[in-house]
């Protein structure tokens, strides 16, 4: 980031007089030339103006533009300005500095794209040509070598000046710039989260606006809101952030790529957040919307997740048994009606003995194993189930849809323990 303390123009050999943006240099450098100075001064300044604009354009590459003759006229503009304000100041030193022309020099290179460095050098070599022309006419002007030395470190001190000037004008810029992206990326999201989807060429647009390069695959993160709040996630630049959303969030561009997971999970150490599932730029939404769910199951208990983050990929058959609750209710009591009559703890048992059946396999050895209990006792158990659902356990959709049903009832069991 440019500061003014950045933009100071160092001058070996002068006294080392700094000033503060918009404050008047030591107006006895102005007073010490002789009255008609500016008078002489001015007739030459076109002249000046033209040797300056030469070595700027010869010497500094990102100023040689010969064709643009725009670019030419705001040089010129500039370089006008500048020594017509010097010239005031020796005429008069209370005149007032006028430095808006130069803010929006500075605010033109922040626009080019570049830094403060270019102009810096131009600002360095049109002081030398300045400087040269008014030792070559100080015995016409009546300078004597004083003269000269004031009026010297005059030039540089008015230096610091324009380049404070320049520095306010590119920050702004900066800041302008900084804020139009920001809102340019807010609005992709808005985008990208739209039901029903906004049409892909829009997007495009506004992607190339904002900057953001448009990813084969994005996964949507739910982040828990905390009324206390965190630091702001440290993400990459492509991560697109919604923290000031009803439900904070954010888009990861190719969640799959190299280094992605880690690069996610440390900045987003300290948040608890759920990844949605790699899916297509139009579907952000539907990967969004997975996140959200699986943080709300782990709100409730059902998913837990001791360590980083909560992967849907991870859950996904849980998050597909807790989409509809009410369908699985309605499936549990039809599947445990035989189990209905019994203890509640009775219950329990025969349920976690039929889920880890219907899981690891029909050998008792297994199941025991499993459930760290005596084979005898499994045996025991499993004799009570057929008993109870006879021939049902021979069907494969009866037991897929047992299986369904106990392992929901086994995430719910989890929750509210």
């Amino acid at each position: 980031m440019a500061t003014k303390e950045h933009t100071r123009i160092a001058v070996p050999g002068l006294n080392g007089r700094r000033t503060r943006s918009h404050d008047l240099p030591d107006q006895r450098l102005w007073r010490s030339a002789p009255a008609n100075v500016a008078k002489l001064l001015r007739p030459g300044l076109g002249q000046v103006a033209h040797q300056v604009i030469d070595e700027i354009t010869a010497r500094i590459p990102e100023y040689a533009r010969p064709a643009d003759t725009n670019y030419i006229k705001a040089i010129r503009l500039a370089v006008d300005e500048a020594l017509r304000q010097f010239v005031d100041r020796i005429e008069n030193p209370n005149a007032p500095w006028e430095p808006d022309v130069f803010r929006t020099i500075g605010r033109g290179e922040a626009n080019e794209g570049r830094n403060l460095d270019p102009l810096q050098t131009a600002m360095r070599l049109g002081a030398r040509v300045a400087w040269r022309r008014l030792t070559e006419q100080s015995e016409h002007l009546g300078l004597t070598p004083q003269h000269l030395y004031d009026l010297g470190e005059a030039i540089f001190v008015y230096l610091d000046q324009l380049a404070d000037a320049a520095a306010e004008g590119f920050e702004e810029a900066r800041v302008r710039a900084a804020g139009e992206i920001e809102r340019r990326r807010h609005r992709l999201m808005d985008l990208l989260l739209s039901q029903p989807a906004a049409s892909p060429d829009a997007i495009v647009d506004l992607a190339k606006t904002a900057g953001w390069r448009l990813p084969r695959t994005v996964a949507g993160v739910a982040l828990e809101e905390h009324p206390g709040g965190y630091r702001p996630p440290s993400l990459p630049p492509d991560v697109l952030v919604g923290l000031d959303r009803p439900g904070p969030c954010l888009i990861v561009p190719d969640p799959d790529g190299p280094g992605q997971a880690q690069t996610l999970e440390k900045g987003l150490r300290g948040w608890k957040a759920a990844v949605g599932p790699a899916v297509p730029l139009a579907a952000a939404a539907t990967s969004l919307r997975w996140a959200r769910e699986a943080l709300d199951l782990h709100r409730r208990g059902v998913l837990t997740e001791q360590r980083g983050l909560l992967r849907c990929s991870d859950h996904m058959a849980t998050l597909i048994v807790f989409k509809d609750e009410e369908l699985v209710t309605a499936l549990t009591k039809v599947r445990l009606a035989p189990l209905a009559h019994l203890r509640p703890s009775q219950q329990d048992r025969l349920a976690e003995t039929l889920l880890a059946w219907l899981r690891h396999g029909r050998g008792a050895g297994e199941v025991a194993a499993r459930l760290h209990v005596h084979p005898q006792t499994v045996r025991y158990r499993l004799r009570q189930l057929e008993e109870l659902y006879g021939d049902q356990l021979s069907d494969p959709d009866v037991r897929f849809e047992l299986e369904i049903v106990l392992r929901a009832r086994q995430s719910a069991a989890a929750g509210t323990a």
